[in-house]
């Protein structure tokens, strides 16, 4: 562990010295859409007693320093920890020590890279108290089940992923229903549930399976057989939103799950500076978006983003800015890496941004988005339905243009379109990403038109589609409050955990 893990490891042990409450280890993906909801569980379990140790390195340590910073200054007994991958071993480029800045090619190296940071965390861990009483490792991390087991400890999987998601992969693998498939985009049916949902395997494959190279396939089966093992399962999702899946899940594994969602909400409203910081290494003026959304009515703006990987071709930006200038609804567009497209698109967005003036609002880079969508002014989400903007557009009660682009993309849109009914696809069925040919897949400006319309508009299936996804997220927001189902999970684990007296 380098120096700097040291110093702020030293610094925060002052912070962890309660001995008999539960002490958690999280060890999440160093991505962006892992990272972000381990942090915030860990700081909900801090809120109700527990000690919380967050592992990182370097990059991802300073994504989410100032959110566990702020944390600790209320008291919460949370620390991060920082340990530097070794690039020169594992053949990683310099700083490529997080899953969204590594290049495909690397991403093998950086899994084996990562696992070498068992030593030093269980060092790190056995000399600084108090000792760990339970490991939370995010579900790609199969190492941790040494980990846990040389520490003497029980080992949780943590899945920011829906129970429906889950379930749906799970008994299409144990019922094998690609067998005998031979189009990767032929429809099958989900085996073992009560309602009929299709699939194909180009949707869901499987966790990191479908690359054809051997060493993938072997990590398929370390990751399946550390799921099995695990000692319980840790969901961002909250009982009432799917219980009948929830239940399947939990018994289909033959073990505990804990559904503490949605974990967004452990930023109260009102909290701007967390809000603004949540996920981002820098301090992010939120002000410009606020102001901007303060000016219109509510629940008038739609609200665009396709989150931390994904990221549409030159061609679809056009037509989905063109798209959304026909609406006529105001929006806000997030653009990461927008100095990336070539020239043509480049000059398109300027000119847009022009034209729609202050009706559409364009944010090259990061937004703070959990703040931005529990704004009044905002009516709609077009996303790509990552699961943590998913889990955020059900806290904020907002219905969803579903536009996926990859893994369990596919079945987050069904979740929000088939199962709760506030979401309206734009019709995507194959990946857009990390696919075997390329292709190219273009959703017209009509469809992005009618689209917005259909969740933002004022005929009576949209207002009944709002009406849903009001109702939801009072639930969720009960979920998260005492004596709600999510509440109740986070005590368990902490009364569940404590420290042997």
């Amino acid at each position: 562990m380098g120096s700097q893990g040291q110093a702020a490891a030293t610094d925060d042990t002052t912070a962890c010295r309660t001995q008999a409450a539960a002490h958690f280890v999280f060890v999440p993906l160093m991505a962006q859409g892992h990272l972000i909801p381990a942090v915030d569980t860990a700081l909900l379990l801090a809120t109700h007693g527990a000690v919380c140790t967050i592992v990182g390195t370097p990059a991802t340590a300073a994504r989410v320093r100032q959110t566990v910073d702020s944390a600790r200054l209320t008291g919460l007994q949370v620390r991060l920890v920082e340990f530097p991958l070794d690039y020169a071993a594992a053949g990683l480029p310099e700083g490529a020590d997080n899953a969204d800045n590594v290049p495909i090619e690397c991403m093998q190296s950086y899994f084996e890279a990562v696992a070498l940071l068992r030593a030093p965390i269980e060092i790190y861990l056995r000399a600084n108290a108090p000792f760990p009483t339970c490991v939370v490792s995010d579900f790609c991390h199969p190492w941790t089940t040494v980990l846990a087991a040389n520490l003497g400890v029980p080992r949780l999987s943590f899945f920011s992923m829906c129970a429906f998601c889950l379930l749906c992969q799970h008994n299409v693998e144990r019922f094998g229903a690609y067998a005998g498939v031979a189009d990767d985009n032929e429809p099958v049916a989900v085996p073992g549930l009560e309602k009929r949902f299709v699939v194909t395997r180009a949707q869901a494959p499987g966790f990191f399976r479908g690359i054809p190279i051997p060493w993938w396939e072997e990590f398929a089966d370390y990751v399946e057989r550390a799921r099995a093992e695990a000692d319980g399962v840790i969901m961002n999702t909250f009982e009432e939103m799917e219980p009948e899946y929830v239940t399947g899940y939990a018994a289909a594994r033959k073990m505990k799950v804990w559904t503490v969602g949605p974990v967004s909400l452990y930023h109260k409203r009102g909290a701007e500076g967390t809000l603004a910081a949540r996920g981002n290494a820098a301090a992010i003026d939120a002000g410009d978006c606020l102001r901007w959304l303060d000016a219109k009515d509510p629940g008038s703006v739609v609200y665009v983003s396709f989150g931390s990987i994904a990221r549409a071709e030159g061609k679809q930006v056009v037509e989905l800015g063109l798209g959304l200038e026909a609406s006529g609804h105001p929006f806000i567009w997030v653009l990461r890496n927008a100095d990336d497209y070539d020239a043509a698109a480049r000059a398109f967005l300027d000119e847009l941004e022009v034209r729609v003036a202050e009706r559409g609002l364009l944010v090259r880079g990061w937004a703070p988005q959990v703040l931005i969508l529990s704004h009044a002014a905002v009516g709609g989400f077009v996303t790509h339905c990552g699961w943590n903007s998913t889990m955020e557009a059900v806290a904020a009660g907002l219905p969803m243009v579903t536009w996926p682009h990859f893994t369990d993309q596919f079945l987050n849109e069904k979740m929000a379109v088939e199962v709760l009914g506030i979401g309206v696809s734009v019709g995507v069925t194959e990946p857009l990403m990390y696919r075997a040919a390329e292709k190219e897949t273009v959703v017209g400006r009509s469809v992005v038109e009618d689209a917005v319309r259909s969740v933002i508009g004022g005929e009576e299936e949209a207002e009944e589609r709002r009406r849903r996804a009001r109702a939801l997220a009072i639930k969720a927001r009960a979920a998260m409050q005492e004596g709600g189902s999510s509440h109740r999970n986070l005590m368990d684990l902490v009364d569940r955990f404590k420290a042997a007296s």
